[in-house]
């Protein structure tokens, strides 16, 4: 391990303290209460939620998932469906992949094989994230009533507290419920006061349906309820509690039920997965039951009452720490709803994607990609959290690169590269799902050096250079191996056959596109940085790629999507779906390559042209990111108000007609850029907002 060198150590010191600048001391819980969401019926497309990362528990209007079987989700929650019995297709090593031309030799991509179409589409939809069980109210003299018979809806999130309180009347008694999942684990808590609950007349049912990977996307709601058949469940009674052991196919999990008082479970009802949890007669109006999910047998459940306090304490915690900033709510409209989005994303991404990997873009509210999470939107999903200074919450996944690594090294060395190349639709385990797009996307590489950096710049220390270094090394290497050298330009190339960040072009005519040339060039600097922090050699290859990356390409005074692109501003496919060259400078910090006049004419030209309608999630953040760098504040705080960028009661990003609601990328690169207009970036710290605008803001970190 190499010394650091006095500069290397100044500038280091400088850098550690730049971050742990604030502004104003904040009186946070009055601004977070104010945008605390409220309704009086169920949305039939988005929950209200509750959670802690790695579980979340989806509601309706009564506080359970008493009229709508909104989700129960965890991060462990996988499952698979039976291999496919085609002959010669019955195991995963049955699958071959496509091989395509890649600069004068055949390279293997995982792609579906059309004379494998079976296990092709296998290891595309398995595993699948399962929907881990229902859990809601009945009503023993009303057992089929639906929520157009309750009346008085009220319902409440307690966003500082993680507490959902739900009230309404059933036949003019009134029922209050208060719904909580444990910080600690994957449990629900429950507490009920109604008279209907001593008179017998009021109990809880929890049921199970089957997973299966049909459904690219299963949105609102996972699982399907009416094949029971295909699933068991065995119930086990104790004293105060109760043991349901759930098997389908070859998963199996547990939910454990504990409850305060007499009361007693039977089931499965009526050919189904259906459970009552029944208090006895005469008992009072108030009772409690927490319902603990788990992929293990489990005595330990925890009461109401230690989940109350644990989950305020850890709410608390959560709002009081890192960064946080005041809008003029009061006086500004814009302000006022921007300041509505910052705080229930902040709360629904705590929610959604604080796990042990990376999230899904729908989070732990429904599936989308059959619940598997994609490696090159890992930057949008959680690189908000070094700049708001949640490094705690970015922890918990950030170690997916050390787990994946040793796939990612495999995958290159079967396609002939050096290094780690880093997969895209991915599970738990390392493998990324077989698909044309998937296997030809390269912008998620550089996505390690990025992170690195960010933390380095919040703790340069020898532990940090150690956590990363084989991480960057073999990511260097990968791209280095990767880039190829043009014998008639003398330059090096990117591609083809690729599809850039925006999906939409044909592979083999895509070759050096804008951005990822620029994120080339970012990683190889990012990487040489990191060698000469540990007084290690640059390798040569490293240096002679860099420094040989092809010019980012320009037709008529702009930058364009791709090398040799014909007509880009003309053609429909091209000027919409994500706007991502103009990321080299926002998204990206700015470097010497960017020619500024050519960087404004490719911005006034994507104004002018770009297919906005078609645009969603993270694209309005880039926008607004590339206008804050420029100075236009204005312009950013439009784009991220922008009409086709929504977000709903809830706080929720709306996904639209190309995916399902929610798309938290919406949600985290928001903050982010949030993020950087409240903290600023190297050369240009402070707020970047309007003038007019009274900004308090504190502990933000500095920006790239």
């Amino acid at each position: 391990m190499g010394t650091l060198q006095p500069m290397t150590l100044l500038l280091v010191s400088l850098s550690f303290c730049l971050v742990s600048f604030s502004y104003a001391e904040i009186n946070r819980q009055p601004i977070i209460s104010t945008f605390n969401p409220r309704r009086n019926a169920s949305s039939s497309s988005t929950p209200m939620q509750l959670g802690n990362g790695n579980f979340a528990f989806g509601a309706d209007i009564t506080g359970l998932q008493t009229f709508l079987p909104f989700n129960t989700l965890s991060s462990w929650g996988w499952h698979n469906s039976s291999l496919p019995t085609t002959a010669g297709q019955s195991s995963p090593a049955d699958f071959t992949g496509l091989e395509w031309w890649t600069h004068g030799r055949l390279v293997d991509y995982d792609q579906p094989n059309p004379a494998e179409a079976a296990i092709s589409q296998w290891l595309i939809a398995n595993p699948h994230r399962i929907n881990l069980g229902r859990v809601g109210l009945w009503f023993k003299k009303d057992i089929n009533l639906d929520e157009s018979a309750i009346a008085g809806s009220e319902q409440e999130l307690d966003l500082y507290g993680g507490l959902l309180n739900s009230r309404f009347q059933v036949n003019g008694t009134s029922v209050e419920v208060q719904t909580i999942v444990d910080p600690e684990s994957d449990t629900i808590a429950v507490s009920v006061q109604s008279e209907l609950v001593s008179k017998g007349e009021l109990g809880f049912f929890v049921d199970f349906p089957y997973a299966s990977g049909a459904n690219k996307f299963e949105a609102p709601f996972v699982g399907i309820w009416n094949a029971t058949e295909n699933h068991t469940t065995t119930l086990r009674s104790y004293n105060s509690w109760a043991e349901i052991q759930h098997d389908l196919d070859d998963t199996t999990y547990f939910t454990a039920i504990k409850w305060t008082g007499q009361a007693s479970v039977e089931g499965p009802l009526n050919d189904s997965h259906r459970y009552h949890l029944t208090p006895s007669s005469g008992s009072g109006n108030d009772f409690s039951f927490t319902s603990t999910f788990s992929p293990s047998r489990s005595l330990k459940s925890r009461m109401f009452s230690e989940v109350k306090s644990s989950s305020a304490s850890w709410w608390h915690i959560y709002w009081e720490s890192g960064a946080f900033i005041s809008l003029p709510a009061a006086s500004n409209s814009s302000a006022a709803e921007l300041q509505r989005r910052i705080i229930l994303s902040q709360y629904l991404l705590a929610v959604n994607s604080a796990s042990k990997d990376p999230p899904q873009e729908s989070g732990l509210v429904n599936n989308g990609w059959y619940g598997k999470f994609h490696m090159e939107m890992y930057f949008w999903h959680s690189m908000h959290w070094t700049l708001w200074n949640k490094w705690a919450l970015l922890d918990r996944s950030i170690s997916v690169y050390q787990r994946f690594l040793p796939t990612s090294l495999q995958r290159a060395e079967e396609q002939g590269y050096t290094g780690a190349r880093w997969g895209k639709m991915s599970d738990p385990s390392g493998r990324s799902a077989p698909g044309e797009i998937n296997s030809l996307l390269i912008w998620q590489q550089p996505h390690p050096f990025y992170f690195a950096e960010m933390e380095w710049r919040q703790s340069p220390t020898t532990q940090t250079l150690e956590k990363w270094d084989d991480v960057l090394k073999a990511t260097a290497d990968f791209m280095a191996s990767y880039a190829f050298r043009n014998q008639s330009t003398k330059g090096y190339d990117l591609g083809p056959p690729m599809y850039p960040v925006s999906e939409n072009t044909n592979p083999n005519d895509t070759v050096n596109p804008t951005f990822e040339l620029a994120y080339w060039g970012f990683g190889l600097d990012v990487a040489s940085k990191w060698q000469q922090r540990q007084g290690k050699a640059v390798p040569n290859t490293w240096t002679r790629v860099a420094e040989n990356l092809r010019p980012l390409p320009v037709q008529n005074g702009t930058y364009v999507l791709y090398e040799g692109v014909k007509d880009m501003w003309n053609t429909t496919d091209l000027i919409e779906d994500h706007p991502a060259l103009l990321g080299i400078n926002g998204w990206l910090p700015p470097n010497s390559h960017v020619n500024f006049t050519i960087f404004n004419n490719t911005i006034a030209k994507v104004y002018e042209t770009w297919n906005f309608t078609y645009s969603y999630g993270w694209d309005f953040p880039l926008l607004a990111m590339t206008a804050a760098r420029l100075g236009d504040t204005q312009k950013a705080i439009d784009w991220l108000l922008d009409p086709n960028f929504e977000f709903d009661d809830v706080g929720m990003p709306i996904g639209g007609a190309r995916v399902p609601t929610p798309y938290l990328p919406g949600s985290s690169s928001l903050l982010l850029t949030v993020g950087m207009m409240a903290g600023g970036w190297d050369g240009d710290e402070g707020l970047h907002f309007p003038d007019e605008w009274d900004i308090e803001a504190e502990g933000f970190a500095i920006a790239m």
